[in-house]
């Protein structure tokens, strides 16, 4: 057995966690994971965690699936990698087959790259290129992009120039490049009355964006339906289809970010299904390849290839490339991945499933430091709160003890700032979804009602 005491004092020597405050983190008590399997992850001490993160969202078919193993261990008895610059491969090709035919009709490409970010750099690169490939004298002040505040598309600074979350990005500010920020549709703690209101003021604050400065604006790029990282805030039906109808109208792209939404997790292979929208550019990630291995793809339109095609290598070319871009093993483990969706019927279960999650969370409304409770399909969020009826935010201490007493009583949860984050393993049973709330309930009432 690993000596965890051993472990942890590397960690702390060697390791620099991803969005972590390593001064905090390392006078904390982590859990180190060892092993995985079905919903749970197992820490190095044998405790059991019901993995109500997904591991960060992105886990479809839970740990240690021997369907999702032997498609690993199949191609590795063939070849591990070659690159797609100037050669293909089998996986590769057979997955971008089955993207394009799973995905809104309008896709026809795939490019692949290694993370959400980089799908999201690619496709703003794209659009931008588009134009230039296009007319570059004609578009030349298509340099721009929409976007909407508190929105997240990655870190990198491309990802961060179109993304909206002061306390990820304000420190970056002299390196990122300019957008054109909207106001975010959501109710809560808006200005608004209600949401016919706030569509119609924010649609008519976009058109007017686009009336007035069309010419400098490549693409209109947002999560669809759900803004994950600021909150997962959610968007009141019909936003989506109409930014669809503006951006046709006023001839910009427009660019669905599905990294975090897309593969069910919404209660839809894809959240730009729930409203027939026909994105121009896709971008893809995490739950891709069921949470195994690091994957991305960037999707668009035979429209948009057609713009990079010339006879001479130099003109129009899209310079654009990752070194494990379009791999073997990955692509094989993603195939696979889509093939279990459809094998076990499993938008169906996350149909039930996200039901079952809704109503439970719904039963803790009236709790005194609950002010919301929203989402869409298996990715909910819980806002807390100090003061219920001014929707005054629970001090971020508080939160954070209810996170360490739900790995405690053996959940893993993460909370973004003052909202509790439910996007559990989309093949999570209703049992687990059941205990996965009652931990937080317990938690919830530990920690907020003195029963410690």
């Amino acid at each position: 057995m690993n000596n965890t005491k051993e472990l942890k004092i590397k960690d702390s020597e060697y390791v620099w966690h991803p969005f972590t405050q390593m001064g905090v983190y390392t006078k904390d008590n982590p859990i180190i994971i060892e092993k995985g399997k079905g919903s749970y992850l197992y820490d190095t001490n044998g405790k059991k965690y019901l993995d109500g993160y997904a591991s960060l969202w992105v886990n479809v078919h839970g740990h240690n699936n021997k369907k999702l193993n032997k498609a690993i261990k199949k191609q590795l008895n063939k070849i591990a990698h070659s690159t797609l610059l100037g050669s293909s491969n089998i996986p590769s090709i057979e997955l971008a087959k089955k993207l394009v035919n799973i995905t809104p009709e309008k896709l026809k490409k795939v490019f692949y790259s290694d993370t959400g970010s980089a799908s999201v750099e690619i496709a703003i690169k794209m659009a931008y290129q588009y134009w230039k490939n296009i007319d570059r004298n004609k578009y030349s002040k298509k340099n721009k992009f929409l976007t909407l505040k508190n929105g997240y598309h990655g870190d990198t600074l491309g990802s961060v120039s179109v993304g909206g979350i002061d306390s990820f990005h304000q420190i970056f500010k002299d390196l990122i490049f300019e957008n054109i920020q909207i106001e975010s549709p959501s109710i809560y703690k808006s200005r608004y009355v209600n949401e016919k209101d706030m569509i119609d003021s924010i649609l008519n604050s976009i058109e007017n964006i686009l009336l007035e400065r069309n010419e400098e604006i490549a693409g209109f790029i947002l999560e669809p339906l759900i803004q994950g990282a600021t909150g997962l805030f959610v968007h009141p039906e019909g936003f989506l289809k109409s930014v669809e109808k503006l951006c046709r109208k006023y001839n910009v792209l427009l660019i669905c970010d599905e990294v975090a939404v897309g593969f069910g997790r919404t209660g839809a292979m894809f959240a730009c299904n729930h409203e027939n929208v026909q994105p121009d550019i896709m971008c893809l990630g995490k739950a891709i390849t069921g949470g195994y291995l690091p994957l991305a793809a960037t999707l668009t339109s035979q429209k948009v290839y057609k713009a990079f095609l010339s006879d001479n290598h130099s003109i129009n070319t899209f310079f654009h490339g990752h070194t494990y871009t379009g791999n073997q093993i990955v692509c094989s483990v993603a195939l696979e991945n889509i093939n279990l969706f459809e094998k076990t019927n499993l938008i169906a279960h996350i149909q039930k499933t996200s039901e079952t999650l809704k109503s439970r969370l719904h039963t803790l409304k009236s709790h005194e430091n609950i002010g919301d409770i929203r989402g869409r399909g298996l990715m909910f969020g819980v806002e807390l709160v100090k003061d219920k009826h001014n929707k005054v935010d629970l001090d971020i201490n508080s939160v954070e003890r209810i996170v360490r007493n739900c790995k405690e009583n053996g959940l893993m949860i993460r909370n973004l700032e003052n909202v509790i984050t439910f996007v559990p393993i989309l093949n999570m049973s209703n049992k687990e979804i059941k205990k996965m709330v009652n931990i937080f309930e317990k938690s919830l009432h530990n920690i907020l009602d003195g029963d410690e």
